[in-house]
């Protein structure tokens, strides 16, 4: 998979997570979503286009490493988050089952995501 199309893919993923949380917004949810829901969800999708980014530079040059920097990536990414869970919550008061809701929708379909490159990168290699 190249770097481009990936990243475009991404994209397309992003506009179409950010469709429910906009409707919720606009049709009387607001509180669905947790105060500064916008922050979180664009610090995940950073996080996760790095980690692509990165998985995307290895596997062009040494394919070795593929396995262990998705799992640097991952873990780092993981980390990022944990901290960024710790300040959310103690620059905001939210509550917390909604939390729970909105930072696991958009951790784990980003990480749903991680994984489709994954295998898809995976299977390409293995078609050669």
């Amino acid at each position: 998979m190249k770097l481009v199309p990936s990243i475009l893919s991404y994209l397309g993923v992003m506009v179409l997570l950010t469709i429910i949380p906009v409707t919720a917004q606009h049709n009387g949810y607001a509180d669905w979503l947790v105060p500064n829901f916008w922050l979180m969800f664009f610090f995940i999708s950073v996080l996760t286009i790095g980690v692509l980014v990165a998985l995307l530079i290895v596997l062009k040059k040494n394919q070795e490493y593929y396995a262990q920097t998705f799992m640097i990536c991952t873990t780092v990414k993981i980390l990022a988050c944990l901290i960024f869970i710790f300040l959310f919550i103690a620059k905001n008061k939210v509550d917390k089952y909604v939390f729970i809701a909105d930072f696991f929708y958009v951790y784990f379909l980003n990480m749903a995501f991680e994984v489709y490159v994954l295998l898809r990168n995976l299977r390409h290699k293995n078609l050669r």
